[in-house]
Protein backbone atom coordinates (compact mmCIF):
# COMPACT_ATOMS: atom_id res chain seq x y z
CA UNK A 1 0.00 0.00 0.00
CA UNK A 2 1.21 3.21 -0.46
CA UNK A 3 0.15 6.50 1.39
CA UNK A 4 -1.27 9.54 -0.42
CA UNK A 5 -0.15 13.06 1.13
CA UNK A 6 -2.24 15.53 0.74
CA UNK A 7 -1.47 19.01 0.82
CA UNK A 8 -3.62 22.18 1.19
CA UNK A 9 -4.41 22.87 -2.10
CA UNK A 10 -6.16 19.00 -2.24
CA UNK A 11 -8.87 20.38 0.16
CA UNK A 12 -10.79 22.92 -1.84
CA UNK A 13 -11.48 24.87 1.54
CA UNK A 14 -8.16 24.89 2.75
CA UNK A 15 -7.16 26.99 -0.61
CA UNK A 16 -9.40 29.58 -0.28
CA UNK A 17 -8.11 29.95 3.57
CA UNK A 18 -4.31 30.18 2.01
CA UNK A 19 -5.36 32.52 -1.23
CA UNK A 20 -7.40 35.20 1.34
CA UNK A 21 -4.42 34.73 3.47
CA UNK A 22 -1.88 35.61 1.05
CA UNK A 23 -4.34 38.32 -0.13
CA UNK A 24 -4.83 40.24 2.87
CA UNK A 25 -1.04 39.94 3.68
CA UNK A 26 -0.34 41.21 0.24
CA UNK A 27 -2.85 44.75 0.86
CA UNK A 28 -1.35 44.95 4.36
CA UNK A 29 2.26 45.39 3.08
CA UNK A 30 0.76 47.83 0.37
CA UNK A 31 -0.63 49.77 3.30
CA UNK A 32 2.75 49.50 5.10
CA UNK A 33 4.53 51.03 1.90
CA UNK A 34 2.29 53.64 1.65
CA UNK A 35 2.41 54.43 5.46
CA UNK A 36 6.38 54.61 5.08
CA UNK A 37 5.91 57.04 1.86
CA UNK A 38 4.04 59.31 3.87
CA UNK A 39 6.26 59.46 6.49
CA UNK A 40 8.99 59.61 4.57
CA UNK A 41 7.89 63.18 2.95
CA UNK A 42 5.98 64.32 6.34
CA UNK A 43 9.60 63.79 8.83
CA UNK A 44 10.77 67.30 8.88
CA UNK A 45 14.50 65.78 10.44
CA UNK A 46 15.23 64.25 6.79
CA UNK A 47 17.15 66.29 4.21
CA UNK A 48 15.65 66.29 0.85
CA UNK A 49 18.49 63.71 -0.14
CA UNK A 50 17.89 61.38 2.70
CA UNK A 51 14.01 61.61 1.82
CA UNK A 52 14.98 60.51 -1.59
CA UNK A 53 17.23 57.85 -0.93
CA UNK A 54 14.78 56.37 1.54
CA UNK A 55 12.10 57.03 -1.05
CA UNK A 56 14.44 55.55 -4.09
CA UNK A 57 15.17 52.17 -1.78
CA UNK A 58 11.69 51.51 -1.18
CA UNK A 59 10.99 51.67 -4.72
CA UNK A 60 13.15 49.90 -6.37
CA UNK A 61 13.54 47.28 -3.36
CA UNK A 62 10.04 47.41 -1.72
CA UNK A 63 10.63 44.30 0.57
CA UNK A 64 13.96 45.08 1.77
CA UNK A 65 13.67 48.85 1.52
CA UNK A 66 10.28 48.15 3.78
CA UNK A 67 11.76 46.34 6.65
CA UNK A 68 14.69 47.96 6.72
CA UNK A 69 12.92 50.92 7.26
CA UNK A 70 10.50 49.87 9.68
CA UNK A 71 13.56 48.62 11.63
CA UNK A 72 15.99 51.75 11.78
CA UNK A 73 13.20 54.44 12.00
CA UNK A 74 10.11 52.63 13.09
CA UNK A 75 9.90 53.69 16.64
CA UNK A 76 9.25 57.60 15.49
CA UNK A 77 6.40 56.58 12.74
CA UNK A 78 4.18 56.47 15.57
CA UNK A 79 5.30 59.48 16.77
CA UNK A 80 5.31 61.56 13.97
CA UNK A 81 1.82 60.23 12.99
CA UNK A 82 0.60 61.47 16.72
CA UNK A 83 1.95 64.79 16.33
CA UNK A 84 0.46 65.52 12.50
CA UNK A 85 -2.58 64.16 14.05
CA UNK A 86 -2.29 66.84 17.03
CA UNK A 87 -1.44 69.64 14.67
CA UNK A 88 -4.79 68.70 12.38
CA UNK A 89 -6.74 68.42 15.33
CA UNK A 90 -5.06 72.01 16.85
CA UNK A 91 -5.59 73.44 13.43
CA UNK A 92 -9.49 72.19 13.22
CA UNK A 93 -10.36 73.70 16.71
CA UNK A 94 -8.56 77.39 15.78
CA UNK A 95 -10.82 77.01 12.85
CA UNK A 96 -14.03 76.29 14.48
CA UNK A 97 -13.38 79.08 17.35
CA UNK A 98 -12.90 81.39 14.63
CA UNK A 99 -15.85 80.54 12.66
CA UNK A 100 -17.98 80.64 15.87
CA UNK A 101 -16.50 83.92 17.10
CA UNK A 102 -17.50 85.51 14.12
CA UNK A 103 -15.38 89.01 12.41
CA UNK A 104 -14.72 90.41 15.82
CA UNK A 105 -17.16 92.70 15.14
CA UNK A 106 -20.57 93.41 17.21
CA UNK A 107 -23.95 92.29 16.26
CA UNK A 108 -26.52 94.46 14.96
CA UNK A 109 -28.82 93.38 18.11
CA UNK A 110 -25.53 94.55 20.18
CA UNK A 111 -25.45 97.79 18.67
CA UNK A 112 -28.78 98.66 19.24
CA UNK A 113 -28.48 97.24 22.66
CA UNK A 114 -25.67 99.94 23.24
CA UNK A 115 -27.45 102.99 21.28
CA UNK A 116 -30.42 102.36 23.39
CA UNK A 117 -28.15 102.48 26.66
CA UNK A 118 -26.46 105.67 25.40
CA UNK A 119 -29.69 107.18 24.65
CA UNK A 120 -30.98 106.62 27.91
CA UNK A 121 -27.94 107.91 29.87
CA UNK A 122 -28.72 111.02 28.21
CA UNK A 123 -25.62 111.51 26.30
CA UNK A 124 -26.96 111.36 22.71
CA UNK A 125 -30.21 112.62 21.61
CA UNK A 126 -33.09 111.31 19.85
CA UNK A 127 -32.13 112.52 16.60
CA UNK A 128 -28.88 111.01 16.54
CA UNK A 129 -30.17 107.62 18.29
CA UNK A 130 -32.44 107.48 14.99
CA UNK A 131 -29.84 108.26 12.45
CA UNK A 132 -27.25 105.59 14.52
CA UNK A 133 -29.95 103.17 14.09
CA UNK A 134 -30.84 103.37 10.23
CA UNK A 135 -26.97 103.01 10.27
CA UNK A 136 -26.76 99.95 12.07
CA UNK A 137 -29.84 98.69 10.54
CA UNK A 138 -28.77 99.24 7.02
CA UNK A 139 -25.73 97.46 7.61
CA UNK A 140 -23.30 100.44 7.44
CA UNK A 141 -22.77 101.04 10.77
CA UNK A 142 -19.50 100.12 12.65
CA UNK A 143 -18.43 100.13 16.49
CA UNK A 144 -16.28 102.62 15.17
CA UNK A 145 -18.30 104.46 13.44
CA UNK A 146 -21.06 104.31 16.59
CA UNK A 147 -22.01 107.77 18.04
CA UNK A 148 -21.05 106.51 21.40
CA UNK A 149 -17.23 106.65 20.08
CA UNK A 150 -18.00 109.99 18.78
CA UNK A 151 -19.49 111.96 21.36
CA UNK A 152 -17.17 110.88 24.00
CA UNK A 153 -14.84 111.49 22.49
CA UNK A 154 -15.29 115.03 22.24
CA UNK A 155 -16.25 114.93 26.03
Amino acid sequence: MSAQTYLAYDFPLLSAFWAMLWFFLWIMWFVLLFRIVFDIFRDDSLSGWAKTGWLVFCIVLPFLGVFVYVIARGKNMGRREIAHAREQQEAMDSYIRQTARGDDRTSSVDELARLSEIRARGDITDDEFRKAKDLVLSGSGASASSPHATSTSGR
